[in-house]
């Protein structure tokens, strides 16, 4: 099973290049973020703790960020592999990660992460607040807090892939087919040669 961890700041452009690994390796798509919005948007009680929290620009407690991972992970046993955009936040995440994937005979493939400067992060961010309707891209404080959140805490995973020989850094300022292509590169280099040309095959297929 594939399993990729892919890192960075909020508006590295991990969104983007999520979708492309899935069309190439036919991974399930697994973010937080798309996961508590959905809470959010039904109202639920998880939904409304989770909107005070990200309005606020902080993180979700890990329980609760962990519980809806491992439901994700049961319901995709025979998944060729996941992808996870935004997860692990915190060395304790990374480590539960490993519990969970472990518990599930596979375990983190490698971690990718796009690196890209807090102003150019902060431009991004404001300019998808005009469209994406969120209240956490429309305000610059809250932004760089968010950014300030990322240097100080998660970036400390990066240190904890690196420890196992998983970590990849990548600048995250390009052309998007450009940084993809780099991205495959790595992906490939944990993939059996029979999966390579598998994807291959599938992402041929998809252009078609």
């Amino acid at each position: 099973m594939l399993n990729i961890v892919l890192f960075g700041p909020p508006g590295a452009g991990k969104g983007t290049q999520s979708q492309k690994l899935i069309a190439r390796y036919n991974l399930v798509h697994l973010s937080t973020g798309d996961l508590l919005r959905s809470q959010i948007t039904q109202g639920t009680e998880l939904g409304l703790r989770a909107k005070k929290l990200m309005d606020e620009g902080l993180l979700v407690p890990d329980e609760v960020v962990i519980g809806m991972i491992e439901s994700q992970l049961a319901s995709n046993t025979t998944a060729a592999g996941f992808i996870f955009d935004g997860f692990p936040r915190t060395v304790p995440q990374a480590q539960s990660l490993d519990a969970l994937t472990q518990r599930y005979d596979t375990g983190v493939s490698c971690m990718i992460a796009l690196e890209v400067a807090e102003e150019e992060l902060v431009k991004r961010l404001l300019e998808r607040g005009k469209t994406s309707g969120r209240p956490d891209d429309q305000d610059e404080t809250k932004i760089r807090k968010r950014v300030t959140v990322y240097n100080t805490e998660t970036a400390q995973v990066a240190g904890y892939y690196a420890e196992q020989s998983k970590f990849h850094g990548l600048n995250g300022i390009g052309a998007i087919d450009d940084i993809f292509g780099q991205i495959c590169e790595i992906v490939d280099q944990h993939l059996p040669a029979t999966s390579v040309a598998d994807s291959q095959t599938a992402a041929d297929e998809v252009k078609a």
